[in-house]
């Protein structure tokens, strides 16, 4: 840190300090004024905000700064947002400056990215797969990377494999734009349109889901869209789900290959799981109980194991303790299946009956709350549990 500090050793001092503002939680920033009165106790939040912006950080600075913004807003135009005094230019992965103004009047996605984090490399082969189709298609589409890395040298690795443009890394924009667009996840796709307003807020789902079909990424377009797929949940079948062009099976203990076509007609639940996941594990035994009681007398439920393990030996070991049936490691239908069942945290259990269509998103709930007994996890089935248990309670009660 480059100020000055309590002596760790100065309890006294601190303790009365944090009496005497109240902090009950940290980060907690106190901002006085040169005569040692208070100009905000929420001097966090202020500093997140505005940044250096917000010096002197008096009521009249913040609000001052409040209508900048939302005059900005209202005014906004592709300058106002990626411009500042002493730059007008992105750049390209090898340092060459664009100017601002030839982005002008084209479709922007601005990229919010954090170059190490798994979830934007993840998403980057696929957003890398629209840019380049709308490209040679001759749309009049840019994507400029805006980097939160702090770390110049790895933020250039990542960017090298990027065909896009970028901010430079640790200009002062980024922070802005973070704030100005009141950014809650990673990665986060803004799409500007050609007048310079913001067309959508983030269409990492939409592109994740529909890929270039989702382009030009208007209101109209989404629309459009969400009929389509809710066309195909109503018509969702086991081998719309699990079929594909390159594979028409999934495998059994030793790799013995199954064919989806052997399922049709079960109920099955997806397991989304892996090794690596301490909850993952910890479930695992209360799935299995539950599975082998539901098919304690005739086999009538199906899991399949869909990893999220790191490697083929980590699937290997994991899926050597389930006694079903799972996607090979690597199976490209996890992408779609994770992307189709909206899947962001693991362990994740879903269930389809037996013509496949969804019964339930929420299985894993269900069986922690009731075990075998959620079969086949309906909502009638769940509310035949409830009203047993209401009465069970009113017995209690009369008696």
């Amino acid at each position: 840190m480059p100020w000055l500090a309590i002596p760790f050793s100065d309890s006294d001092t601190r303790e009365k300090l944090n009496e005497l503002f109240g902090v009950s939680g940290i980060p907690h920033l106190v901002i006085l004024n040169e005569d040692g009165k208070i100009l905000t106790s929420e001097g966090v939040r202020v500093i997140v905000e505005n940044g250096s912006d917000g010096y002197p950080f008096t009521s009249e600075q913040i609000e001052k700064l409040k209508k900048q913004e939302e005059e900005a807003k209202m005014n906004q135009s592709l300058k106002s947002l990626l411009v500042t005094k002493s730059r007008d230019y992105v750049i390209t992965s090898d340092g060459k400056k664009v100017p601002v103004a030839e982005l002008e009047g084209k479709t922007v996605g601005l990229y919010f990215v954090l170059a190490s984090y798994y979830e934007c490399l993840d998403f980057n082969p696929k957003l890398i797969e629209v840019y380049n189709s709308l490209r040679e298609g001759g749309e009049s589409f840019e994507i400029v990377t805006v980097p939160l890395d702090k770390d110049e040298e790895s933020f250039g690795e990542a960017f090298e494999k990027l065909p896009w443009l970028s901010l430079p890394i640790n200009d002062k924009c980024c922070l802005k734009l973070v704030r100005y667009f009141e950014l809650g996840a990673l990665p986060n796709v803004v799409i500007i349109s050609p007048n310079g307003k913001t067309l959508q807020s983030d269409v990492v789902e939409a592109i994740d889901e529909h890929g270039v079909k989702a382009y030009p990424f208007t209101p109209e377009k989404f629309i459009e869209l969400e009929e389509i797929e809710k066309a195909k949940r109503e018509t969702q079948t086991l081998e719309s789900l699990l079929v594909n062009q390159d594979s028409d099976y999934i495998i059994g203990e030793d790799g013995v290959k199954v064919p989806v076509s052997d399922l049709i007609g079960k109920d099955i639940l997806l397991f989304f799981s892996a090794h690596w996941c301490d909850p993952c594990r910890t479930f695992l035994p209360t799935l299995t109980k539950a599975y082998e009681e539901i098919n304690k007398n005739n086999k009538r439920l199906e899991v399949i194991f869909i990893s999220r393990d790191r490697n083929q030996k980590a699937f290997e070991k994991y899926f050597s303790e389930m006694p079903w049936l799972a996607l090979p490691f690597g199976d490209k239908r996890k992408e779609f299946l994770s992307s189709w069942f909206k899947v962001e945290g693991i362990p994740k259990l879903v269930a389809l009956g037996p013509t496949g269509t969804t019964v339930s998103t929420e299985a894993r709930g269900l069986i922690r709350a009731h075990g075998a007994e959620a079969y086949p996890f309906t909502r009638e089935r769940i509310e035949e549990i409830d009203k047993a248990y209401e009465k069970m309670a009113e017995g209690c009660v009369d008696a």
